[in-house]
């Protein structure tokens, strides 16, 4: 007697992750563009090592060359954010200060020299930076020049926001994942789409920020991705320099320059506004781009410092500029009236961030930092002597 045998499953064949790293890089040097799940998918095999540097290096570019997307962005961030060392239990008014880099101009540590004014105006920030991939001197260089520890324990870093209003988040303390991917970044020098990623995945988990980038096509969809993820407050600019620009050196800086009018796209209270600033609506004078040109580290934080003992000149009424808008960021002020930039509340908040640079408060705020780098120093040489 005949019967009918049961129907089977197909097993359909699995591929490694290291032959579907290929399959989509190869679908990349097509023109390819990858959804929000592809993009989280392909970032999620690059941070977890299933592709080799020359791979990572060869889609980044691919990605450029075509130029990168929106759900590209928002897919990677996603994949980054599930795999980041979180910092719990922050002040729910903690922001960040940052620029994505990639900029081209290698100017002087302008963010987190905000930070520290920040600090010393009340105001928690939770300071997301990274050694240079892109530039000379990143956030993490410049701070260890200056003598500043860089804490990798999240329950610390908390409580820095509670007591000392400042934390400095160095990415590859809170973001191992992207070591998989730093080898690429550096030998290619340029920007890529992870410039872009790392910002938008504060180990904070801050629901305001002061954003720069050098992109001006990339300041909507910044701040598109932000809102999706829940942030309450963004300024993302994009600083515009006049003139003619040799080759790698791009017509756009990552903060609020003195150099141009800076263009912001702002989410303000569930609402998007957009609009620009100038330098003269704070009465500054503009300057080129060059009067605040950086170098190494030591270079850097030298210059850091004099800022922070009172050094007068473009870099700190660049400084005073970004800070007076991240104030704003972080509600300790209002810049805009009929959604435009009030000039005389502009004013105002640049006289509050000069006055912490001129009474030494800001300072204060490096010399302490300082000096829990020695006293944690000494305490492991006693250990091991």
């Amino acid at each position: 007697m005949s019967g009918t045998s049961a129907p089977t499953s197909v097993r359909m064949p699995v591929m490694a992750p290291d032959e579907c790293f290929r399959a989509f890089l190869v679908a990349a040097s097509t023109g390819k563009i990858f959804s929000e799940e592809e993009a989280e998918t392909i970032f999620g095999l690059i941070m977890d090592g299933a592709a080799t540097e020359s791979q990572i290096a060869a889609f980044l570019m691919a990605m450029r060359v075509r130029g990168e997307q929106p759900s590209e962005l928002l897919g990677a961030v996603r994949a980054l954010r599930v795999r980041m060392t979180v910092v719990d239990h922050v002040p729910s008014d903690t922001i960040d200060v940052c620029g994505t880099g990639g900029d081209g101009h290698g100017t002087l540590n302008v963010s987190t020299a905000v930070s520290f004014v920040m600090a010393a105006l009340g105001v928690p920030v939770a300071k997301h930076g990274n050694r240079a991939l892109s530039s000379r001197a990143g956030a993490s260089d410049v701070l260890e020049a200056l003598g500043v520890s860089l804490d990798t324990d999240p329950a610390v870093l908390g409580a820095d926001l509670h007591t000392r209003r400042l934390a400095f988040l160095s990415a590859p303390n809170h973001h191992p994942a992207m070591r998989h991917a730093a080898g690429a970044r550096k030998a290619l020098g340029v920007r890529t789409l992870l410039n872009f990623v790392g910002p938008l995945a504060n180990p904070a988990q801050v629901k305001r920020q002061l954003i720069g980038v050098s992109a001006k096509q990339w300041m909507k969809p910044i701040v598109d991705t932000l809102e999706k993820l829940g942030s309450e407050r963004i300024w993302c600019v994009c600083g515009e320099i006049p003139g003619d620009h040799p080759d790698g050196i791009g017509a756009y800086i990552d903060e609020v320059t003195l150099a141009g009018p800076t263009r912001v796209e702002a989410l303000e209270n569930g609402k998007r506004l957009s609009f620009s600033l100038t330098p003269d609506m704070a009465g500054f004078q503009t300057a080129p781009v060059s009067a605040i040109a950086g170098g190494g580290p030591v270079e850097n934080a030298v210059a850091l410092e004099a800022l922070l003992h009172g050094s007068k000149g473009p870099y700190r009424d660049t400084v005073l500029l970004n800070a007076a808008c991240a104030l704003h960021v972080a509600g300790q002020g209002v810049l805009l009236k009929d959604q435009q930039p009030d000039p005389a509340a502009l004013v105002r908040l640049v006289s509050l961030a000069a006055h912490v640079l001129d009474n030494g408060a800001a300072l204060a705020v490096l010399n302490a930092s300082r000096a829990r780098h020695a006293a944690g120093k000494a305490a492991l040489e006693g250990r091991a002597s």
